[in-house]
């Protein structure tokens, strides 16, 4: 156990390093530091870790509202990709191809694809899309739809618009992984959340501490004291339940449940903190320069996509109605 302890903290350390050169990282660089390969098997050329060590990357994406593409292409890509021949998967692993999975259904007649999807993560450049339809996962090329960028509050993600019209996929990989792909996808959305709320407490600690008014720190005041106090009771109860969701994916469980309750407490969560962080920063902490509206938003459009807080409490109700 002390190993993997080890072992997950120099690659959240390694992985901290990298993500705090730069706001936007680039597909190689994800590629060069063998992210992209973490869950694929060692025969097709990756490191055959778990979705644990994909969670511990995702959370320090979070803390650093990072621009780039490992959400769709890489730790969806892998779930849908779960029965493919090794070669699709050994392009994820060395980046020689980018993916992007469209979770919305879309119709197969006659061997044709048919459909339209909103907000698909990392669609705009990747060069293969992977449709979840009935039986299976469609492998299409990019250049066999229609994908126009979406433009959301959020710039740190790119999320796309797919059209799809009587196309004829690449192949069709045989595969029932739809729930599962969906409950990864939740899932990593409440890690990311997970990272930007314990960013915004480190950050909003770090500066009451520095700035005084009256003569002392204003970190010294009780209303202050108790807002720092409720933004960690709400990380605690959010890593609890990230680590439960994350263990289950990892154990090939039913993650339902667990991806449904992370889902709508980190991301309701890390909103809520966000937002206290920007007014216990005070003034500054609505300026440009200040970074916290980069977080604000990215938790704000993790709360909405893939089933806002009420649908994934809805599914909780029907799961035990």
């Amino acid at each position: 156990m002390s190993t993997f302890a080890e072992f997950h903290d120099e690659l959240s350390s390694v992985a901290n390093d990298i993500l705090a050169k730069d706001s936007e990282v680039a597909w190689s660089v994800l590629v060069d530091a063998g992210w992209t390969g973490l869950e694929v098997p060692e025969s097709a050329g990756g490191a055959g870790a778990t979705f644990i060590e994909t969670a511990l990357i995702l959370r320090q994406i979070g803390r650093a509202a990072s621009a780039n593409h490992y959400f769709g292409s890489a730790a969806l890509a892998v779930a849908a990709l779960q029965h493919a021949p090794d070669e699709l998967l050994a392009a994820v692993a060395d980046g020689s191809s980018r993916f992007a999975v469209v979770t919305d259904q879309f119709t197969t007649a006659s061997g044709k694809l048919t459909g339209r999807a909103e907000f698909v993560p990392d669609a705009v450049g990747a060069d293969r899309l992977l449709f979840l339809v009935d039986g299976g996962v469609a492998v299409v090329p990019a250049t066999a739809v229609t994908v126009s960028a979406a433009p959301v509050v959020d710039e740190t993600r790119t999320l796309a618009t797919v059209i799809a019209d009587g196309v004829v996929p690449e192949m069709i990989v045989p595969s029932d992984c739809a729930s599962a792909v969906l409950d990864r996808a939740t899932v990593t959305l409440a890690v990311d959340s997970l990272g930007i709320a314990e960013r915004m407490l480190t950050a909003t600690v770090d500066y009451v501490k520095m700035r005084h008014q009256f003569g002392r720190p204003i970190g010294s005041f009780q209303a202050v004291k108790h807002a720092c106090a409720d933004m960690l009771v709400a990380i605690e109860v959010s890593r609890q339940l990230v680590a439960d969701a994350v263990e289950a994916i990892a154990d090939g469980a039913d993650a339902a449940v667990p991806a449904a309750m992370a889902k709508s407490h980190t991301c309701s969560a890390a909103v809520d903190i966000a937002g206290k962080a920007m007014q216990l920063h005070g003034g500054i902490g609505y300026t440009w320069e200040s970074g916290i509206h980069r977080y604000l938003k990215r938790a704000t459009l993790n709360r909405s996509l893939f089933g806002s807080p009420a649908t994934q409490r809805q599914r909780l109700s029907q799961r035990y109605h």
